[in-house]
């Protein structure tokens, strides 16, 4: 499996791909077939959400292995809005690499915090990326379900 990795700005014509890819790296996680349907439009990732949005993929000689996106909050804040890795690269460490990239975008765009709301899956990974459980907010997929939120602080360089 091919492992060298380039990151790079997402295309709108790869929107339908990066959906799917979100979806397959949701489901990594055992959930079940209704869950999933109920995720399945929060997931989507449209024109519309692209151009309002920062988005990066990952790629190596294999396709995509997987992206995230950055919103913005406020001149000092944005949020790690996305970030899915494919199921066939998970533990691979593309995701620690696009964390980091997505921490130094988040710097050049100005921003001192980076939030995030997190599966509870995932709960480990960002704490181990430099993340500060912060509480938890309620889905916007599944009414009644919490999700933690964390934030990352970007130091001063």
């Amino acid at each position: 499996m091919n492992t060298h990795l380039i990151i790079r700005k997402a295309e709108t014509s790869e929107s339908d791909y990066l959906s799917d890819l979100a979806l397959r790296s949701k489901s990594y996680w055992g959930y079940s077939r209704e869950f999933m349907i109920a995720c399945k439009e929060e997931l989507q990732v449209t024109e519309k959400k692209m151009s309002k949005l920062h988005y990066w993929i990952a790629q190596n000689e294999d396709g995509i292995a997987g992206f995230y996106a950055l919103e913005f909050l406020s001149e000092s804040e944005y949020e790690l809005e996305a970030l899915f890795v494919d199921p066939k690269y998970i533990g691979n460490g593309f995701g620690k690499m696009l964390v980091a990239h997505a921490k130094s975008s988040a710097k050049i765009l100005g921003a001192r915090k980076l939030v995030i709301q997190g599966d509870p899956n995932a709960s480990k990974f960002y704490l181990a990326a430099g993340g500060v459980l912060t509480g938890e907010s309620e889905s916007g997929s599944i009414p009644g379900r919490f999700l933690p939120t964390f934030c990352i602080f970007l130091q001063e360089t």
